[in-house]
């Protein structure tokens, strides 16, 4: 009896024991609708260099992340880096959303790409990806050595990874060749000289990506959103447009056309087609960088200033005074509308040096129609032409008179009752001799000693 009761227990005892293990988890398990978080998701592509550009259209996508009651922003990141100024208001804007963000590492999280993404609140990464390389270079790609600028972008970097729970350390050996960097988790040793940048892999096992995804939306599906409400930020025509009017080769075209046309046009005016042409050029090479966000309105108010001065200097002169200020004014405002001011000093150089080519072609066959035209007599006033100096007096030739004066060659004689200055043919004639008009040189009256009948 007691044998039987005791098994009854134990039995009784297992499953109550089986029933608290498993409760837990029972309760645990919500159903996949409760599971699913609420609102959007918003993915914005990160696909081009960090400028003012992108930042212009990220801080478009935000703010229409944030009309919709978005429940998350995935940031689709693929960018070589950029301009660190740019980053460092893009990775606030980012950390202080009200939205959740998620960076998706498609491709390349290089240089300030990285910066974004320690900005995120999690990170994920597909297959393939790389994270890092973040130390400074200048426009021809060479380190930075400064050391306060090294120490700020380090410092910013560190400040990112700590927010986020990540190790500093490697952020800091993103950024500084100088330093040495320990990752036991991947068994690797950053030395002097070098830079980390991470994979996929060896980033989710050093805690710098969260999870790796193939796509944005299995980024989103991992965070709880649905995929019944997912919208991919497009590029507006505008946008697209200056994307490409902005491109190094299409700016140099543009250049190239906009200095020849106008150049053509003021030294061989009355085409108004290379005129035209050249001013519609810069109009594109400045609306493209100002869609961009690259160039500012004082951007066209020193072209427009330039250009007004070079036109002054052809008719006005100044010494040359205008043309210099008018040429620097022109520089700058092209310089400053571009993005990078190294690559708009070389594109500046390419287009204006074919430009002068162009111009110099085109003044050699239109030469009869050049400006220079209006300051230079080219025309002879001959007498073929039908212009004379004065009078002439082809009357006079044959005609006899007295000398008034001694010629020496040159002096005075009388013709029918008429006082004539005269001139010899190189002989001396006494006065009061007899003499003959044998030529006629508008006021030139040549005469010689008339010979005894």
């Amino acid at each position: 009896m007691k044998g039987k009761r005791r098994k009854k227990l134990t039995g009784s005892m297992l499953l109550l024991m089986l029933l608290t293990l498993l409760l837990p988890l029972w309760i645990g398990i919500p159903s996949a609708q409760a599971a699913e978080k609420s609102g959007a998701v918003y993915i914005i592509p990160v696909d081009k260099p960090i400028e003012q550009g992108l930042g212009k259209f990220m801080e478009r996508g935000f703010k229409e992340a944030e009309k919709m009651n978005a429940g998350l922003i995935v940031l689709d990141i693929n960018t070589p880096g950029g301009r660190v100024d740019t980053a460092e208001k893009l990775g606030l804007m980012i950390k202080e959303s009200p939205i959740e963000t998620v960076a998706f590492v498609r491709g390349d999280a290089a240089s300030a790409g990285s910066f974004l993404a320690l900005n995120a609140d999690k990170i994920v990464m597909s297959p393939g990806s790389m994270i890092g390389a973040a130390a400074m270079v200048d426009s021809t790609g060479k380190h930075v050595d400064d050391p306060k600028l090294v120490a700020f972008w380090k410092s910013k970097m560190q400040g990112a990874a700590e927010k986020s729970g990540r190790d500093s350390d490697i952020a800091a050996g993103m950024t500084d060749v100088n330093i040495v960097v320990e990752m036991p988790e991947i068994n690797k040793t950053k030395q002097k000289g070098e830079i980390i940048a991470l994979s996929a892999e060896e980033a989710l096992k050093v805690g710098y990506a969260d999870h790796i995804s193939n796509t944005p939306e299995e980024a989103a599906s991992w965070l709880g959103y649905g995929q019944g409400d997912v919208f991919k930020m497009e590029r507006t025509t505008a946008e697209n447009i200056s994307t490409f009017l902005t491109n190094p080769i299409v700016m140099t075209i543009l250049l190239f056309i906009g200095i020849a046309g106008v150049i053509i046009e003021l030294i061989v005016p009355g085409f108004g087609v290379p005129g035209i042409v050249g001013i519609v050029c810069f109009v594109l090479y400045f609306s493209g960088n100002y869609i961009a966000g690259f160039a500012g309105a004082e951007t066209w108010v020193l072209f427009t200033i330039g250009l007004v001065m070079m036109i002054l200097e052809m008719f006005i002169p100044s010494f040359g005074i205008l043309g210099i200020v008018g040429s620097i004014a022109l520089v700058a405002g092209v310089v400053r509308a571009a993005y990078d001011t190294s690559d708009a000093f070389v594109s500046l150089g390419i287009a204006f040096g074919a430009a002068l080519v162009v111009v110099a072609i085109i003044a050699i066959v239109f030469k009869d129609r050049g400006i220079w035209n209006r300051f230079i007599l080219s025309e002879r006033l001959s007498a073929d032409r039908g212009y004379s100096s004065a009078t002439e007096r082809k009357e006079l030739i044959g005609m006899q008179g007295i000398s008034l004066t001694p010629l020496r060659p040159a002096g005075t004689a009388m013709f029918d009752g008429e006082r004539i200055d005269v001139v010899t043919d190189g002989g001396f004639i006494p006065v009061d001799t007899p003499i003959i008009v044998i030529k006629a040189e508008g006021t030139r009256i040549v005469v010689q000693q008339a010979l005894p009948v």
